[in-house]
């Protein structure tokens, strides 16, 4: 982490998808070895873990990182594995966000909804070191969007590559000061084909999930370039600056990365980054 500090990352994702391990481990010991980096849950889900937990969790993080964390929240996917079914995860995501922020804000006020509730009185019995964290909401769809556009620091679509999907996405959200932010599978190595052939292997078990929702695809077999970021250092930085020219603010290099871990954070700190700074 202190290397990938050093080598101008901005900011640290930590996936909490469903049945993989909790993100807030590893987000506290990155906090404790870092000093600049932003960090942050990719995402938390209100529908497995209530608004009240949640904002201790980012409480916490915030704390122990000195100010650096941001939250993200999403409805994600394959609930239905746990028996949830969700019929309004829209209003269920706005009513977590008024919880969480009046929890760290210390606002005693009560908030009374059809999914979550907190009487008046309530607070968190500590003190957070701030009274907001920057919201990152992640979406595929318009309606969440245009909402989020309203409430949120910043946009995620995630498990995209396609910079064809992101102007649309910016029309979805309205609000030119909310950052879109987009994020995939990332493998990196010398050898193009292999990297491409290993993130074919990582992306398959998503693209049940987010190709239905790309408006912009068209056809039963969309190629693989749109749901991920793989090949030489060239080639990943050429589509990295490929989606900061359709419009992301952010683009977040997901794993596996490249051969081992450490191996792939080491070609983009050491190939990528430069590339893209050109």
């Amino acid at each position: 982490m202190r290397a990938d500090e050093a080598a101008g990352i901005d900011v640290v994702s930590v996936f909490h998808d469903l049945l993989y391990q909790p993100a807030i481990g590893p987000l506290l010991l990155m906090a404790r070895v870092t000093e600049r980096i932003r960090l942050g849950p990719a995402a938390l889900n209100p529908f497995t873990l209530h608004p009240y937990e949640i904002a201790g969790q980012i409480a916490m993080l915030d704390a122990v990182s000195g100010g650096r964390a941001y939250l993200g929240l999403a409805k994600g996917a394959w609930l239905e594995k746990l028996g949830l079914v969700e019929e309004r995860p829209l209003a269920a995501l706005r009513e977590a966000v008024a919880v969480i922020r009046a929890l760290l804000a210390g606002d005693e006020t009560g908030f009374a909804g059809e999914r979550f509730t907190l009487a008046p009185g309530t607070k968190l019995e500590y003190e957070p070191l701030r009274p907001s964290v920057p919201l990152t909401i992640g979406t595929w769809g318009p309606e969440t969007a245009r909402w989020a556009g309203t409430v949120a620091d910043e946009v995620k679509v995630g498990g995209t590559a396609n910079a064809a999907l992101l102007p649309l996405v910016r029309e979805w959200i309205d609000n030119p000061s909310v950052r879109l932010v987009t994020g995939c599978v990332t493998v990196v190595d010398e050898d193009g084909d292999w990297a491409r052939e290993r993130a074919r292997e990582v992306v398959g078990p998503y693209l049940d999930v987010v190709a239905p929702l790309d408006p912009t695809l068209e056809g039963e077999d969309p190629p693989l370039e749109r749901f991920c970021i793989a090949g030489t250092p060239e080639e990943v930085a050429a589509r990295v600056r490929e989606l900061w020219d359709a419009g992301a603010d952010r683009v977040e290099l997901g794993t596996p990365q490249g051969r081992s871990t450490l191996g792939g954070l080491e070609l983009i700190c050491e190939r990528v980054l430069p590339l893209v700074r050109k």
